[in-house]
Protein backbone atom coordinates (compact mmCIF):
# COMPACT_ATOMS: atom_id res chain seq x y z
CA UNK A 1 0.00 0.00 0.00
CA UNK A 2 0.66 3.58 0.17
CA UNK A 3 3.99 4.14 2.55
CA UNK A 4 4.11 7.52 4.65
CA UNK A 5 6.31 9.52 1.73
CA UNK A 6 3.47 8.63 -1.04
CA UNK A 7 0.16 9.46 1.78
CA UNK A 8 2.62 13.06 1.90
CA UNK A 9 2.87 13.81 -1.94
CA UNK A 10 -0.82 12.73 -2.18
CA UNK A 11 -2.27 15.12 0.86
CA UNK A 12 0.20 17.99 -0.72
CA UNK A 13 -1.36 17.22 -4.14
CA UNK A 14 -4.66 16.95 -3.13
CA UNK A 15 -4.21 20.59 -1.77
CA UNK A 16 -2.76 21.67 -4.31
CA UNK A 17 -6.36 20.62 -6.28
CA UNK A 18 -8.09 22.13 -3.53
CA UNK A 19 -6.07 25.87 -4.07
CA UNK A 20 -6.85 25.81 -7.69
CA UNK A 21 -10.40 24.53 -8.35
CA UNK A 22 -12.61 24.85 -12.04
CA UNK A 23 -15.55 24.50 -12.82
CA UNK A 24 -17.23 22.22 -14.52
CA UNK A 25 -15.89 22.00 -18.45
CA UNK A 26 -13.63 24.51 -17.34
CA UNK A 27 -10.80 21.65 -15.81
CA UNK A 28 -7.79 22.42 -18.16
CA UNK A 29 -5.38 23.27 -15.25
CA UNK A 30 -7.06 20.51 -12.97
CA UNK A 31 -6.53 18.01 -15.99
CA UNK A 32 -2.92 19.16 -17.25
CA UNK A 33 -2.03 18.84 -13.26
CA UNK A 34 -3.19 15.51 -13.04
CA UNK A 35 -1.44 14.10 -16.39
CA UNK A 36 1.87 15.78 -14.97
CA UNK A 37 1.09 13.44 -11.36
CA UNK A 38 0.61 10.49 -12.96
CA UNK A 39 3.56 11.30 -15.59
CA UNK A 40 5.60 11.54 -12.79
CA UNK A 41 4.47 9.13 -10.44
CA UNK A 42 3.12 6.39 -11.93
CA UNK A 43 3.44 3.75 -14.74
CA UNK A 44 0.46 4.18 -16.17
CA UNK A 45 -0.68 4.91 -19.76
CA UNK A 46 -2.17 8.47 -20.08
CA UNK A 47 -4.78 10.19 -22.52
CA UNK A 48 -6.90 12.96 -22.31
CA UNK A 49 -10.43 11.93 -22.42
CA UNK A 50 -14.14 13.93 -22.59
CA UNK A 51 -13.00 17.20 -23.30
CA UNK A 52 -11.10 17.87 -20.04
CA UNK A 53 -10.85 14.87 -18.87
CA UNK A 54 -8.07 11.97 -18.06
CA UNK A 55 -7.82 8.65 -17.94
CA UNK A 56 -5.19 6.11 -17.06
CA UNK A 57 -4.65 2.50 -17.73
CA UNK A 58 -2.62 -0.24 -16.49
CA UNK A 59 -2.56 -3.43 -18.50
CA UNK A 60 -1.44 -6.56 -17.87
CA UNK A 61 -1.25 -7.91 -20.96
CA UNK A 62 -2.99 -10.88 -20.01
CA UNK A 63 -6.80 -12.07 -20.46
CA UNK A 64 -8.98 -11.27 -17.73
CA UNK A 65 -11.65 -8.54 -16.37
CA UNK A 66 -11.64 -5.05 -17.55
CA UNK A 67 -12.60 -2.83 -14.83
CA UNK A 68 -13.12 0.98 -14.41
CA UNK A 69 -12.94 3.38 -11.02
CA UNK A 70 -14.16 7.06 -11.88
CA UNK A 71 -13.17 9.77 -9.87
CA UNK A 72 -14.73 13.80 -10.67
CA UNK A 73 -12.54 16.59 -11.18
CA UNK A 74 -14.80 19.81 -11.00
CA UNK A 75 -15.29 22.42 -8.25
CA UNK A 76 -18.56 24.74 -7.50
CA UNK A 77 -19.64 28.27 -8.24
CA UNK A 78 -19.03 28.74 -4.27
CA UNK A 79 -17.20 31.09 -2.05
CA UNK A 80 -14.81 29.71 0.25
CA UNK A 81 -14.64 30.82 3.79
CA UNK A 82 -12.27 28.71 5.01
CA UNK A 83 -8.47 30.66 5.84
CA UNK A 84 -6.46 27.66 5.66
CA UNK A 85 -3.39 27.89 3.93
CA UNK A 86 -4.65 25.58 1.17
CA UNK A 87 -7.70 27.82 0.70
CA UNK A 88 -8.94 28.69 -2.89
CA UNK A 89 -7.14 31.58 -5.00
CA UNK A 90 -10.22 31.74 -6.83
CA UNK A 91 -12.68 34.40 -5.97
CA UNK A 92 -16.52 32.50 -5.63
CA UNK A 93 -14.89 28.76 -7.06
CA UNK A 94 -14.20 26.56 -4.65
CA UNK A 95 -13.88 22.65 -4.16
CA UNK A 96 -16.91 21.96 -1.64
CA UNK A 97 -18.04 18.25 -2.63
CA UNK A 98 -14.44 16.72 -2.61
CA UNK A 99 -14.09 16.14 -5.73
CA UNK A 100 -10.87 17.61 -5.08
CA UNK A 101 -10.18 14.38 -2.33
CA UNK A 102 -11.66 11.88 -5.37
CA UNK A 103 -9.41 13.02 -7.72
CA UNK A 104 -6.69 12.22 -4.87
CA UNK A 105 -7.84 8.95 -4.36
CA UNK A 106 -7.22 7.61 -7.77
CA UNK A 107 -3.89 9.21 -8.36
CA UNK A 108 -2.91 7.25 -4.95
CA UNK A 109 -4.47 4.12 -6.25
CA UNK A 110 -2.35 4.62 -9.57
CA UNK A 111 0.44 4.51 -7.83
CA UNK A 112 -0.38 1.95 -5.71
CA UNK A 113 -0.86 0.08 -9.15
CA UNK A 114 2.25 1.42 -10.17
CA UNK A 115 4.13 -0.40 -7.29
CA UNK A 116 1.76 -3.99 -7.53
CA UNK A 117 1.16 -4.71 -11.19
CA UNK A 118 -2.16 -6.07 -11.57
CA UNK A 119 -1.90 -10.09 -12.82
CA UNK A 120 -4.44 -10.77 -15.18
CA UNK A 121 -7.01 -7.83 -17.43
CA UNK A 122 -7.09 -4.23 -17.23
CA UNK A 123 -8.05 -1.40 -14.69
CA UNK A 124 -8.59 1.72 -16.15
CA UNK A 125 -9.14 5.15 -14.08
CA UNK A 126 -11.23 7.79 -15.03
CA UNK A 127 -10.43 11.39 -13.87
CA UNK A 128 -13.88 12.69 -14.73
CA UNK A 129 -14.97 16.18 -15.38
CA UNK A 130 -18.24 18.20 -15.31
CA UNK A 131 -19.89 16.14 -12.60
CA UNK A 132 -21.47 19.23 -11.28
CA UNK A 133 -24.14 19.98 -13.90
CA UNK A 134 -23.86 16.32 -15.18
CA UNK A 135 -22.35 16.35 -18.67
CA UNK A 136 -18.98 14.87 -17.85
CA UNK A 137 -19.48 11.11 -17.73
CA UNK A 138 -21.71 12.06 -21.04
CA UNK A 139 -18.42 13.27 -22.67
CA UNK A 140 -16.67 10.58 -21.39
CA UNK A 141 -18.48 7.76 -22.67
CA UNK A 142 -19.07 9.14 -26.02
CA UNK A 143 -15.11 9.74 -26.63
CA UNK A 144 -14.44 7.37 -28.90
CA UNK A 145 -10.73 7.09 -27.44
CA UNK A 146 -12.68 5.14 -24.69
CA UNK A 147 -15.40 3.30 -26.43
CA UNK A 148 -14.16 0.06 -28.19
CA UNK A 149 -13.79 -2.35 -25.35
CA UNK A 150 -16.73 -4.25 -23.02
CA UNK A 151 -16.09 -3.19 -19.73
CA UNK A 152 -16.94 -5.99 -16.77
CA UNK A 153 -17.22 -3.47 -13.48
CA UNK A 154 -17.10 -0.07 -12.91
CA UNK A 155 -16.66 1.64 -9.59
CA UNK A 156 -17.06 4.97 -7.62
CA UNK A 157 -16.90 6.21 -4.11
CA UNK A 158 -18.03 9.75 -2.38
CA UNK A 159 -17.42 11.47 0.64
CA UNK A 160 -19.50 11.78 3.44
CA UNK A 161 -19.85 14.28 6.03
CA UNK A 162 -22.08 13.12 8.73
CA UNK A 163 -20.80 9.46 8.76
CA UNK A 164 -18.17 8.44 11.26
CA UNK A 165 -14.63 8.72 9.19
CA UNK A 166 -13.80 5.70 7.04
CA UNK A 167 -17.10 3.98 7.57
CA UNK A 168 -18.22 2.53 4.24
CA UNK A 169 -21.26 2.99 3.06
CA UNK A 170 -23.45 0.39 0.87
CA UNK A 171 -26.26 -0.19 -0.66
CA UNK A 172 -27.47 -2.50 -3.15
CA UNK A 173 -30.14 -1.36 -6.17
CA UNK A 174 -30.61 2.76 -6.02
CA UNK A 175 -28.12 4.39 -4.02
CA UNK A 176 -28.38 7.77 -5.81
CA UNK A 177 -31.52 9.90 -6.85
CA UNK A 178 -32.86 10.25 -10.54
CA UNK A 179 -32.72 13.95 -10.82
CA UNK A 180 -33.63 16.64 -13.78
CA UNK A 181 -34.64 19.87 -13.75
CA UNK A 182 -36.75 22.06 -16.34
CA UNK A 183 -36.91 25.55 -17.16
CA UNK A 184 -40.66 26.44 -17.65
CA UNK A 185 -40.91 30.24 -20.02
CA UNK A 186 -44.82 31.19 -20.81
CA UNK A 187 -44.73 34.34 -23.09
CA UNK A 188 -47.71 36.27 -23.26
CA UNK A 189 -48.99 39.66 -23.51
CA UNK A 190 -48.02 43.02 -21.80
CA UNK A 191 -50.88 45.31 -20.67
CA UNK A 192 -51.60 48.58 -18.73
CA UNK A 193 -51.28 47.67 -15.15
CA UNK A 194 -55.15 49.64 -14.67
CA UNK A 195 -56.13 47.08 -17.37
CA UNK A 196 -54.41 43.81 -17.04
CA UNK A 197 -57.60 42.09 -19.12
CA UNK A 198 -56.44 43.59 -22.27
CA UNK A 199 -53.28 41.30 -21.67
CA UNK A 200 -52.36 37.73 -21.47
CA UNK A 201 -50.45 37.87 -17.60
CA UNK A 202 -48.57 34.54 -16.50
CA UNK A 203 -49.20 34.89 -12.53
CA UNK A 204 -52.25 32.84 -12.56
CA UNK A 205 -50.44 29.59 -14.04
CA UNK A 206 -46.68 30.39 -11.91
CA UNK A 207 -48.84 30.56 -9.15
CA UNK A 208 -50.99 26.97 -10.44
CA UNK A 209 -47.24 25.66 -11.37
CA UNK A 210 -46.38 26.19 -7.48
CA UNK A 211 -49.47 24.81 -6.22
CA UNK A 212 -48.73 21.33 -8.55
CA UNK A 213 -45.03 21.22 -7.55
CA UNK A 214 -46.60 20.93 -3.92
CA UNK A 215 -49.17 18.34 -4.61
CA UNK A 216 -47.39 16.07 -6.72
CA UNK A 217 -44.39 15.84 -3.74
CA UNK A 218 -43.99 12.82 -1.55
CA UNK A 219 -41.48 13.73 0.54
CA UNK A 220 -40.63 10.07 2.09
CA UNK A 221 -37.20 8.72 1.72
CA UNK A 222 -38.17 5.54 3.36
CA UNK A 223 -41.59 5.01 0.15
CA UNK A 224 -40.55 3.32 -2.92
CA UNK A 225 -42.50 6.33 -4.82
CA UNK A 226 -40.31 8.82 -2.91
CA UNK A 227 -40.51 12.09 -5.03
CA UNK A 228 -39.49 16.00 -5.12
CA UNK A 229 -40.66 18.73 -7.07
CA UNK A 230 -38.38 21.64 -6.11
CA UNK A 231 -39.50 25.39 -7.10
CA UNK A 232 -35.50 27.08 -7.22
CA UNK A 233 -36.03 30.04 -9.09
CA UNK A 234 -39.22 31.90 -10.76
CA UNK A 235 -39.48 35.84 -12.32
CA UNK A 236 -42.37 37.82 -13.88
CA UNK A 237 -42.74 40.70 -15.67
CA UNK A 238 -40.80 43.92 -14.27
CA UNK A 239 -39.90 46.64 -11.63
CA UNK A 240 -42.01 48.93 -13.99
CA UNK A 241 -45.70 49.64 -12.29
CA UNK A 242 -47.73 50.37 -14.98
CA UNK A 243 -46.82 47.49 -16.71
CA UNK A 244 -48.81 43.67 -16.31
CA UNK A 245 -46.53 41.08 -17.08
CA UNK A 246 -46.59 39.45 -19.90
CA UNK A 247 -43.62 36.87 -19.71
CA UNK A 248 -42.84 34.61 -16.46
CA UNK A 249 -40.32 32.06 -16.15
CA UNK A 250 -40.37 28.97 -13.39
CA UNK A 251 -37.14 26.29 -12.71
CA UNK A 252 -37.88 23.30 -10.87
CA UNK A 253 -36.13 20.11 -9.75
CA UNK A 254 -37.43 16.44 -9.72
CA UNK A 255 -35.49 13.98 -7.87
CA UNK A 256 -37.19 10.37 -7.13
CA UNK A 257 -36.13 6.67 -6.57
CA UNK A 258 -37.72 4.82 -9.65
CA UNK A 259 -36.94 5.93 -13.25
CA UNK A 260 -40.03 4.91 -14.27
CA UNK A 261 -41.80 7.17 -12.04
CA UNK A 262 -39.66 10.03 -12.76
CA UNK A 263 -40.73 9.64 -16.58
CA UNK A 264 -44.66 9.29 -15.70
CA UNK A 265 -44.32 13.21 -13.56
CA UNK A 266 -42.05 15.00 -16.08
CA UNK A 267 -44.83 13.55 -18.84
CA UNK A 268 -47.84 15.01 -16.51
CA UNK A 269 -45.86 18.21 -15.98
CA UNK A 270 -45.43 18.91 -19.40
CA UNK A 271 -49.33 18.23 -20.00
CA UNK A 272 -50.00 20.55 -17.23
CA UNK A 273 -48.26 23.21 -18.42
CA UNK A 274 -49.21 23.01 -21.97
CA UNK A 275 -53.13 22.65 -20.79
CA UNK A 276 -52.65 25.51 -18.23
CA UNK A 277 -50.96 27.93 -20.46
CA UNK A 278 -54.03 26.97 -23.04
CA UNK A 279 -56.54 28.62 -20.77
CA UNK A 280 -55.22 31.48 -19.75
CA UNK A 281 -53.59 32.16 -23.48
CA UNK A 282 -49.80 31.94 -23.09
CA UNK A 283 -47.33 30.35 -25.35
CA UNK A 284 -45.24 28.01 -23.04
CA UNK A 285 -41.76 26.65 -23.57
CA UNK A 286 -39.78 24.10 -21.72
CA UNK A 287 -36.24 22.99 -21.07
CA UNK A 288 -34.79 20.02 -19.33
CA UNK A 289 -31.75 19.99 -18.03
CA UNK A 290 -28.88 18.63 -15.38
CA UNK A 291 -30.51 15.09 -15.95
CA UNK A 292 -28.87 12.61 -13.49
CA UNK A 293 -30.01 9.10 -14.02
CA UNK A 294 -30.01 6.74 -10.46
CA UNK A 295 -26.96 4.92 -9.26
CA UNK A 296 -28.28 1.35 -9.83
CA UNK A 297 -25.50 -0.73 -7.68
CA UNK A 298 -25.51 -3.99 -8.64
CA UNK A 299 -25.87 -6.48 -6.17
CA UNK A 300 -22.05 -7.97 -7.42
CA UNK A 301 -20.02 -5.20 -7.25
CA UNK A 302 -21.85 -4.23 -3.89
CA UNK A 303 -20.81 -7.79 -2.20
CA UNK A 304 -17.20 -6.64 -4.07
CA UNK A 305 -17.33 -3.70 -2.05
CA UNK A 306 -18.05 -5.34 1.24
CA UNK A 307 -15.61 -7.85 1.24
CA UNK A 308 -13.10 -5.07 0.72
CA UNK A 309 -14.06 -3.01 3.95
CA UNK A 310 -13.71 -6.15 5.70
CA UNK A 311 -10.31 -6.45 4.45
CA UNK A 312 -9.55 -3.48 5.16
CA UNK A 313 -11.02 -3.68 9.06
CA UNK A 314 -13.06 -0.79 8.06
CA UNK A 315 -17.07 -0.33 9.58
CA UNK A 316 -19.83 -0.84 7.40
CA UNK A 317 -23.40 0.67 7.29
CA UNK A 318 -25.90 -0.97 5.42
CA UNK A 319 -28.17 1.91 4.38
CA UNK A 320 -31.88 1.67 3.95
CA UNK A 321 -32.40 5.00 1.68
CA UNK A 322 -30.98 6.26 -1.10
CA UNK A 323 -29.21 9.50 -1.55
CA UNK A 324 -31.44 12.04 -2.52
CA UNK A 325 -28.65 14.23 -4.19
CA UNK A 326 -27.98 13.59 -7.89
CA UNK A 327 -24.98 11.97 -9.13
CA UNK A 328 -23.82 11.54 -13.03
CA UNK A 329 -21.63 8.38 -11.98
CA UNK A 330 -25.69 6.81 -12.93
CA UNK A 331 -24.98 7.21 -16.50
CA UNK A 332 -22.03 3.90 -16.09
CA UNK A 333 -24.07 2.02 -13.64
CA UNK A 334 -26.89 1.99 -16.21
CA UNK A 335 -24.34 0.90 -19.10
CA UNK A 336 -22.15 -1.19 -16.80
CA UNK A 337 -22.19 -3.54 -13.97
CA UNK A 338 -21.35 -1.64 -10.66
CA UNK A 339 -21.38 0.29 -7.72
CA UNK A 340 -21.17 3.72 -6.03
CA UNK A 341 -20.36 3.43 -2.36
CA UNK A 342 -19.90 6.07 0.65
CA UNK A 343 -16.71 6.70 2.78
CA UNK A 344 -17.51 8.73 6.05
CA UNK A 345 -15.92 11.86 6.19
CA UNK A 346 -16.46 12.42 9.93
CA UNK A 347 -19.59 13.46 11.72
CA UNK A 348 -18.68 17.03 12.59
CA UNK A 349 -17.44 17.80 8.85
CA UNK A 350 -19.56 20.57 7.47
CA UNK A 351 -21.98 19.54 4.72
CA UNK A 352 -21.51 18.85 1.26
CA UNK A 353 -21.63 22.58 -0.83
CA UNK A 354 -21.51 24.56 2.62
CA UNK A 355 -18.98 27.08 2.14
CA UNK A 356 -16.81 26.14 4.96
CA UNK A 357 -16.40 22.11 3.66
CA UNK A 358 -13.26 20.94 3.19
CA UNK A 359 -12.22 16.87 2.47
CA UNK A 360 -10.40 15.51 4.63
CA UNK A 361 -6.61 14.25 4.04
CA UNK A 362 -7.10 11.78 6.61
CA UNK A 363 -9.48 9.02 4.95
CA UNK A 364 -6.74 9.28 1.89
CA UNK A 365 -5.58 6.07 2.65
CA UNK A 366 -8.00 4.01 3.32
CA UNK A 367 -10.42 5.18 0.20
CA UNK A 368 -7.59 4.51 -1.74
CA UNK A 369 -7.43 0.83 0.17
CA UNK A 370 -11.02 0.01 -0.54
CA UNK A 371 -10.23 0.62 -4.53
CA UNK A 372 -7.06 -1.65 -4.41
CA UNK A 373 -9.08 -4.42 -2.51
CA UNK A 374 -11.80 -4.40 -5.00
CA UNK A 375 -9.31 -4.82 -7.72
CA UNK A 376 -7.10 -7.61 -5.83
CA UNK A 377 -10.29 -9.49 -5.78
CA UNK A 378 -10.77 -8.91 -9.99
CA UNK A 379 -7.26 -8.76 -11.43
Amino acid sequence: MLDNSQIDVLKAERRALHAHPEVSGQEYATQERIVRFLNTYTKAKVIKVGGTGVMATFDSGKPGKNTLFRGDTDALPIQEINTFEHRSVFEGISHKCGHDGHTAILLGLAMVLSDNPIKNGKVRLVFQPAEEDGMGAKAILADERFNGEEIDYVFALHNLPGYPKNQIVVKENEFTSNVKSIIIKLFGKTSHAAEPEKGYNPSRVIADLLLYAEENTHNHPESKDFFLMTPVFLTMGSTSYGISAGYGEVHLTLRGWSTQLMKEKCIRLESFVKTKSSEYNLLPKTEWLQEFFANENHPEAVELIRLAAKQNTLPILEKVTPFRWGEDFGLFTQKFKGAMFGIGAGEKTPALHNPDYDFPDDILPNAVAMFHKIIDQLH
